[in-house]
């Protein structure tokens, strides 16, 4: 299962949707253990924990400190009619996002008949943000006066949102944002690093190695954008705009 908050782990909280635990048809391949525990029991407990553990992971790759993770448990369909299974095993299919609306695969190991299906569930990653104090324009410079630190649900919404306020000092929104939104990079304007016929600083490499030169922009740096140069040389190269006056080539 899908680029700062380490999530809280005793925050976790799995919420059993209508419809039973994990719905008719894992109910009806429920068996008894020989602790006495029912085999359904063990799956729920992994399936959330799993789940918990991926989104712990995911958060962390995006830069968290802390966050509140929910995992709500959907139901199977309950037209399903599944063979008693000794032993449940969750699974995360491959490309399968972390958060928000996703699935993980069941799939029995143990049992007269082996069987495979796929659990909705919903995975909210909750981390203090900060968001638009009011309703803000297009156009707008923002500064600390617009902005605000809110819980939000990082897996809503498309992207992930600009967590440090420092970050978005200056930077001038491209659309306009709704009081109580989170900031996120498609929300802002893409800076212009330097302009054609400037000098830049051209960082090249690969894995172990780098070197440093300067080029003539051929074309606008805009930020995250590719841009053409001119070496010294006259090789003619392109590379991505990544700060001021400073431009990425991979080799």
């Amino acid at each position: 299962m899908t680029s700062g908050l380490p999530l809280c782990l005793p925050l976790l909280r799995a919420t059993v949707l209508a419809g039973g635990l994990l719905g008719a048809g894992l109910a009806a391949a429920q068996t008894t253990a020989p602790s006495g525990t029912p085999a359904a029991a063990d799956p729920f407990a992994a399936v959330s924990e799993q789940v918990r553990q991926l989104a712990t992971d995911s958060a962390g790759r995006a830069g968290l400190a802390t966050a509140r993770v929910e995992v709500e448990v959907g139901q199977l369909d309950p037209r399903l009619r599944l063979a008693p299974c000794q032993r449940i095993e969750p699974y995360l299919p491959p490309g399968v996002p972390a958060w928000g609306r996703t699935r993980v695969g069941l799939r029995c190991v143990q049992g007269e008949k082996r069987w495979n299906v796929s659990l909705p569930v919903t995975v909210h990653v909750w981390a203090r943000t900060p968001v638009a104090r009011a309703a803000l324009p297009a156009g707008t410079t923002l500064g600390a006066e617009h902005l605000e630190l809110a819980e939000v649900d990082w897996a809503t919404g498309s992207g992930v949102p600009v967590a440090d306020a420092e970050r978005l000092a200056g930077r001038v929104l491209a659309r306009p944002l709704a009081a109580g939104s989170p900031v996120r990079p498609n929300d802002l304007k893409a800076r212009q690093w330097f302009a054609a016929g400037e000098t830049v600083r051209v960082v090249a490499g690969g894995p172990g190695w780098q070197v440093v030169s300067e080029a003539e922009a051929l074309s606008p740096g805009i930020e995250g954008q590719t841009v053409r140069l001119r070496a010294a040389s006259g090789r003619l190269l392109q590379g991505r705009a990544v700060a001021d006056r400073q431009v990425e080539v991979m080799l």
